[in-house]
């Protein structure tokens, strides 16, 4: 078994990334420091971000711990089908660059609560904002920090409390400065990450080809491994709860990303401060960056499964083992990061920590948005000066970040530990709330006689019915679903409706829900609050064109071969 400790030599490159980082962070910082009083500046970065910087951003937002580890470890369990949310979500990009973004720059959206007041009334947004808060700093922030301090410490040998706590206050650092230092720190984090991610994933190859190349190692890592390429379930899967069939394709996973990618303040924020074609194109860009994320965080792990598998020896079954003694597909990734030599195990910490650090930053500052512009100014201090909506946007950075690091180190363990899936657990939990939202901005968008009671119905609703579902299985025999692959028994016998087919269950509930109230309303002549939107809108020069168009195809492409 290899030693997991960082070696002096690790350290010291590990030491130059945090100083490049952090010094080029600082020069952004004061160079624009004019502007970080302006509070659409500090937040939004209005105007300032190009294209690559925009694209960037969104990959080191999205990619994190919970890709990094939970992918890998969902990897090393399910194989290559878990890379549906990385090449799905590259159309989904396309699809938001092109009808999600130009509704929101022309209607001049600068966060998510502000579109609901503007669509709908204050009662929804509000209601919205609080949601947002509570789901990005008990979700996401603490699932970020326990996630990554798994990863940190499995290769680093530091306790994992304290790596929660290092990763937590790194963060602060370059959140405090604003969306424009997080927006450009990004591009270095981005690099970092796909160099450091594409050297662990080369060697891995590297093992498996026996001195042969990795294209003899990735040959005989689809062969000796073959039950790990399937993109699409069939029901007598184990995994098939998880990934339900043709719904990946067809059904749940489209609401799943779309409303990550395009109703997401977190995501959407990096471009709602820039031009159309410039958006667009950084949205295309994070595309692109999408299709190459599997090779980086998937197939790691479908390598320490071939690993184990063929008993090769380089990594035990009890690396992957928790104290109680069950496999934790989580430490899959981990395990493999002990197999670098010295110098480069220090860069792929390096572009763990750049990819968590990324992420924990840009939620960060989504949560000072959304409390600062759509809480605190509206509801305690409308008169608030510009240096004050700063001031409070970072203090609200430090205490979410505390929360997060509580939470993390208080239930982190329970929730995500012991041999449970981190990024399943993120995706369930996300979708109890997702199917709503996204019924709730869909027909906000395209739908004039939407009214303000049938969003407030999607949103308390469509979480209601989403609990209501997950439950049901205890109190009612759904195995009748099952002929029409709705159901699938779990470890328990228990028939189970997947979470992706419960989301698409939900979002049709609430969308039907939504135009019944609506029409019922409008008989009794309710205001209309539409949008401004016109056809001209949604046109894209040819380049953009012909780049959605390669993406399209290559995802076809993918799936075709690994059906």
């Amino acid at each position: 078994m290899k030693n997991n400790m960082l070696d002096f030599k690790d350290y010291i490159v590990f030491f130059i990334y945090f100083v490049i980082v952090s010094g080029y962070g600082l020069y952004i910082y004061y160079k624009k420091k004019s502007a970080t009083s302006d509070s659409k500046d500090y937040f939004l970065a209005e105007g300032s971000l190009t294209w690559w910087a925009i694209g960037a951003s969104l990959i080191a937002s999205n990619i994190s711990a919970e890709q990094f580890i939970g992918m890998s470890g969902s990897g090393f369990k399910m194989g290559l089908a878990i890379a549906a949310y990385e090449w799905m979500a590259a159309i989904t990009l396309i699809v938001v660059a092109v009808f999600f973004m130009p509704v929101y720059l022309k209607n001049k959206i600068f966060t998510m609560p502000q579109f609901l007041n503007q669509r709908y009334n204050g009662t929804v947004s509000m209601i919205m904002a609080i949601f947002w808060l509570m789901l990005y700093i008990g979700v996401n922030l603490m699932s970020i920090l326990y996630l990554g301090a798994v990863a940190i410490a499995g290769i680093s040998g530091l306790n994992i409390g304290l790596c929660i706590v290092l990763l937590s206050m790194f963060a602060i650092v370059i959140t405090l400065g604003g969306m424009k230092v997080i927006g450009y720190t990004d591009v270095i984090q981005v690099f970092v990450l796909v160099i450091g991610g594409l050297v662990a994933t080369y060697l891995a190859i590297d093992l498996i080809s026996d001195g042969k190349g990795i294209f003899n190692g990735f040959s005989n890592l689809h062969q000796g491994a073959s039950e790990h390429f399937d993109m699409i379930f069939s029901k007598d899967n184990a995994n098939y709860i998880e990934l339900p069939g043709l719904s990946v394709l067809l059904g749940g996973m489209w609401i799943a990303n779309l409303s990550y990618w395009g109703c997401n303040q977190y995501i959407t924020q990096r471009a709602l401060g820039a031009s159309l074609p410039t958006a667009r194109n950084g949205l295309l860009f994070a595309a692109f960056l999408k299709l190459l994320m599997p090779i980086i965080v998937v197939i790691p792990g479908i390598a320490v499964y071939y690993i184990i598998k063929k008993d090769i020896g380089a990594i035990s079954p009890e690396q992957l083992l928790t104290s109680s003694g069950a496999q934790d597909p989580n430490k899959a990734y981990p395990a493999l990061l002990t197999l670098l030599p010295v110098g480069l195990k220090g860069l792929s910490f390096a572009a763990l920590t750049a990819a968590i650090v990324a992420s924990l930053a840009g939620k960060a500052n989504s949560i000072a948005t959304i409390f600062t512009l759509d809480i605190y100014q509206k509801a305690i201090d409308a008169k608030a000066s510009e240096k004050k909506l700063v001031n409070v946007g970072k203090l609200t950075v430090i205490i979410a970040m505390f929360l997060g690091t509580a939470l993390a180190l208080w239930v982190g363990d329970a929730l995500m530990g012991e041999g449970k899936q981190g990024f399943q657990f993120i995706q369930e939990y996300s979708g109890l709330f997702t199917p709503g939202i996204f019924a709730m901005f869909l027909l906000g968008f395209f739908w004039k006689k939407t009214t303000s009671t049938a969003a407030l119905f999607a949103t308390i609703g469509g979480f209601a019915f989403a609990v209501f579902l997950k439950f049901l299985p205890e109190l009612v025999d759904l195995s009748f679903l099952s002929a029409i692959n709705f159901a699938v028994a779990n470890s328990k016998g228990i028939y189970i409706i997947p979470f992706m087919d419960q989301m698409l269950f939900v979002f049709l509930f609430c969308v039907v829900g939504m135009v019944i109230i609506s029409k019922i309303q409008h008989s009794k002549r309710a205001e209309e609050k539409g949008l401004e939107i016109d056809a001209s809108m949604f046109k894209t020069n040819k380049t953009f064109a012909i780049g959605a168009l390669i993406v399209i195809v290559v995802v076809t492409a993918l799936y075709s071969i690994y059906w």
